[in-house]
Order: structure tokens, then sequence, then C-alpha cells
């Protein structure tokens, strides 16, 4: 078997971030880039993306395959089935530190192997494994001077929300 013919390493990886966040008591999510063939709640899509708390306590009938994350989820009190394509799956992470792993987006990954070709549907076997996948590390939205250490919290309300960071 050569390389061309083996799976893709995508859904293994996802399984293997899902159970270390599991064993080490933290909110796994994954971010997902939304097309017609992600079946999530359109209105909860931001900017093409969905971000989806897959943890024990927020699925029921999870189902982490090879080809596709399956399970059901309440947004709103409403109960709806979540159908995700493995390929669709842009980043796996800990909630609570950030710490994960994120994937060469589909769009990428086309637009690499045809240029132009990024607008076009995307098969789900385009998982642009030929790259390493990155490390993600959440950091504040604000960045903080590196003299005066960090913030304190702000008096009546939270710190701010921590965002998305690749680290190269």
């Amino acid at each position: 078997m050569n390389a061309l013919d083996a799976t893709s390493t995508r859904p293994y990886l996802i399984r293997a971030l899902y159970e270390w966040c599991t064993d080490n008591g933290f909110t796994p999510y994954i971010a997902v880039l939304v097309d017609e063939t992600v079946q999530v709640p359109r209105e909860y899509v931001k900017d093409g993306e969905i971000v989806l708390n897959v943890s024990f306590d927020a699925t029921s009938a999870l189902k982490l395959g090879n080809d596709f994350i399956e399970f059901k989820a309440r947004f709103a009190g409403t109960a709806r089935e979540i159908l995700v394509p493995i390929g669709r799956v842009i980043a796996i992470y800990a909630r609570e530190n950030g710490q994960g792993m994120a994937f060469p987006s589909p769009v990428a990954a086309l637009a690499d192997a045809a240029p132009g070709a990024a607008s076009a549907p995307l098969p789900a076997d385009i998982a642009g494994e030929k790259t390493v996948p990155k490390v993600l590390q959440l950091a504040p939205v604000d960045p903080v001077d590196e003299g005066d250490g960090p913030e304190p919290p702000k008096p009546g309300g939270s710190a701010p929300r921590p965002a998305l960071k690749r680290v190269k």
C-alpha cells in the first residue's frame, strides 16, 4: 500500500484528541467549516464556521467515525441531529486550555491542488493530509503589554474571552 492509498489520519487524530480531552476532564470542542454537506443549525453558523461542544454531557449518541461525526444535541432547548463530514473539521481542542490540533482547511487544500478550484464542492476524500497539522493555543483577544504582567480582572465582569490563535 502506498501513501496515496492510505486512509486519512484526520479521524484517528480527532478520536485521540477527544479521548485525551475526556481523560483529563476537559471539554472537547470541534471547529467546522460549514457547507451544504454539513448538517448543523444554520442560525449558529458565523463566517462559514461553527464551533461544537462534543463532550459527553452535551451530546447524545456520539459517533466519531472515519467518514462522519454524528450526534444529537440541544440548541436553545430544541433537539437537533448533527452530521459533520470528517473532512470539514478544521480543529479539535480543549475549551479550558486551548490545547488541540488544527487541520488544513479543505478550501486551502483544494486551492493548493488546483488554483481556482476553492469554490468547488469538496469531496469527502480531500482532507489535505499532505501537510502537518498545526497546534492550537488559546490566547487572549487583547494583547497584554509584556512589561506590565497580566492585567487583573475587571470588577464585576469576567476576563476577556479567549480566541483561537494558530501557533506555527
